[in-house]
């Protein structure tokens, strides 16, 4: 097992690079955008935020919308270990980053298709490296109830099936964990609320009560 954590697909060196690819695309998208009209990886009524700044020269909203999904998703991607594509990168890197360049008159690397991968490339490999580096103030604490691995997770529409995986996982953690995590799930539905937060936040309440001995 430590063999097949410290090879590339697993390696946390290994993370800040894909995430920088990834960035990278969505990054051009915009630029395609931008240009053309087309290509931007987000959905219609975000994108119409991007438009609206074209049009009116006021990238505000669409700065601080994306912005704040972007800082939201970092904190998140420490926390528990799975970084959100949708939110980080296809919000944040996609929209908010070129709206705070655009409003701040700085078209170049929107504008331009190589320097648009390479931005995209750079912000994802940042974004990538501090996630890797808060984790060691987050869940590889010595004190951890239950580490994670870092990951980029399922977006909104398939997020309802890690519901069951998450309260699987608890289970394999402790027993107090997984019942956390079940009832947690349990109250969520009757909520008629996603399951996975409550299955998070079930395990995280009595992870802290009954911790695991490390």
């Amino acid at each position: 097992m430590n063999e097949t954590k410290s090879g590339f697909w697993y390696a946390d060196w290994s993370f800040p690079i894909f995430v920088g690819l990834l960035s990278a695309g969505v990054f051009a998208g915009t630029h395609m955008y931008y240009l053309y009209g087309i290509g931007a990886f987000n959905e219609v009524a975000f994108v119409s935020m991007l438009r609206a700044g074209m049009e009116t020269g006021a990238y505000g909203a669409v700065a601080a919308f994306g912005a704040s999904f972007l800082f939201a998703r970092i904190i998140e991607g420490s926390l528990v270990g799975i970084l959100d594509i949708g939110g980080a990168i296809q919000t944040g890197v996609g929209l908010g980053v070129p709206a705070l360049l655009l409003g701040a008159g700085i078209i170049f690397p929107v504008a331009n298709f190589a320097a648009s991968l390479a931005t995209g490339l750079i912000i994802g490999v940042a974004i990538g490296y501090v996630i890797i580096l808060a984790r060691k103030f987050t869940i590889n604490q010595s004190d951890s109830t239950y580490g994670a691995d870092v990951m980029m997770g399922a977006g909104n529409a398939s997020g309802r099936f890690l519901g069951p995986l998450i309260i699987l996982s608890a289970m394999g953690a402790s027993i107090p964990i997984g019942l956390g995590s079940l009832v947690g799930a349990l109250l969520f539905y009757l909520w008629n609320k996603p399951i996975t937060g409550g299955a998070i936040l079930g395990a995280m309440v009595l992870g802290a009560i009954f911790p695991v001995a490390l």
